[in-house]
């Protein structure tokens, strides 16, 4: 997929007053200081479309973005160690629930797990979550250039592993990326457009 263009559309924290346009919807969510933006911008060739901060928790609202004027990029709240009080967090994690619960655009979700990390018990309680809720999403490991290329086949073979000694029964579609390296770039899109096909054939 080519990107041709990339706006900003709006910010908000009431899913009901997201763009009520029936498009399909892409939601991207991870830990705090995960990379999401730096992804974001990597994916879409921008360097300032989403803001990158090194404080964790910049991102506070439901941020969407018109991608080639026919689908959604959503840009949501970190969640885990953001450096927030308490009631802002419990604030923005309920609307992070309800945008998932509630938003009939969504067709997939991305969650970001930073590769050089062991899985995180938050990660895979929200992973759960979304299955139980059945939430299609796929992994998108991020910060891949800061592991060498054997340790990377190693991590991912264990955290799925991990993830399947839970309530899976097959592990969710996953992408190894690097913001920095450009790495994963195409698969992430891939996978969009071809679900963007899907979308529109059955219009």
């Amino acid at each position: 997929m080519k990107i041709t263009s990339a706006e900003f559309v709006m910010s908000n924290s009431n899913v009901a007053k997201c763009p009520n346009e029936p498009l399909p919807e892409y939601a991207f969510i991870g830990r705090s200081n995960v990379g999401k933006s730096s992804l974001i911008n990597m994916l879409m060739d921008q360097k300032h479309l989403a803001k990158t901060s090194g404080r964790p928790g910049k991102t506070q609202l439901i941020n969407h973005f018109k991608i080639n004027k026919n689908w959604f990029l959503v840009d949501l709240p970190g969640y885990g160690y953001a450096r927030v009080s308490k009631k802002d967090k419990k604030v923005f994690q309920k609307y992070i629930r309800e945008y998932f619960q509630k938003r009939k655009q969504l067709v997939c979700g991305f969650v970001l797990v930073d590769i050089r990390h062991e899985p995180q018990s938050v990660d895979m309680e929200f992973m759960e979550w979304l299955g139980t809720n059945a939430i299609p999403f796929a992994i998108v490991f991020t910060k891949a250039d800061k592991l060498k290329p054997g340790a990377i086949d190693t991590y991912v073979s264990n955290y799925l592993k991990k993830l399947l000694e839970g309530v899976w029964e097959e592990a969710p579609p996953y992408f190894i990326t690097s913001s920095s390296k450009h790495m994963g770039k195409d698969g992430v899109l891939g996978y969009i457009d071809s679900i963007n096909k899907e979308f529109f054939s059955n219009q």
